[in-house]
């Protein structure tokens, strides 16, 4: 402990000497590693020196109001339902209806997720596009038996005629749309 507080005074001393001496300090590695235990805020040498501007500094050209950036998750095109939608959404529907059972936590229904917006960017107009969180939406799952996710159904005429379970290529999901598709 004794050895501690003397490095300890022996850096106090040598920071609050003339500001050459200090910067030969700040450069040498084994003065600078010792010194990141002991006092955080000399640790780092290159904290002195900024060498860009921060993004709310720099002059950035301004893009014109049709060029705004959008969230990602305004693109989805797979809509989220719940059940109370679910019998005028999936069982009254006009056209086909593809719906992705997911959970928010499963990582391979994120990698569905997306294959799902492309195909609802895809078959728009012919085929509706929903999502069923079975994590809020338990009594839907359990009434299509969905044990594991992700599981992607596509209904007809109210009925189930094909479902795909697991993470498949994109391949999968649209030969079962063309097959429901066909008259």
């Amino acid at each position: 402990m004794a050895s501690i507080s003397t490095s300890i005074s022996l850096t106090s001393s040598s920071s609050s000497s003339s500001s050459s001496s200090s910067s030969s300090h700040l450069h040498d590695p084994f003065l600078s590693s010792s010194r990141s235990h002991l006092n955080p805020s000399l640790s780092f040498p290159f904290h002195l020196r900024i060498t860009h501007k921060p993004l709310h500094l720099q002059n950035l050209p301004h893009l014109p109001r049709s060029h705004k950036i959008r969230s990602l998750r305004q693109e989805t095109r797979a809509t989220p339902i719940t059940k109370d939608l679910w019998e005028n959404s999936i069982l009254k529907s006009d056209i086909p209806v593809l719906v992705e059972f997911y959970a928010s936590w499963c990582g391979p229904c994120r990698m569905v997720h997306r294959v799902i917006d492309d195909i609802a960017k895809e078959y728009a107009g012919r085929l509706n596009c929903f999502l069923v969180n079975t994590d809020t939406d338990m009594q839907i799952a359990d009434d299509y038996e969905i044990k594991a996710v992700p599981v992607v159904m596509l209904f007809k005429d109210g009925q189930k005629c094909d479902a795909v379970i697991g993470t498949m290529p994109k391949e999968f999901y649209v030969n079962a749309i063309e097959r429901v598709l066909k008259p």
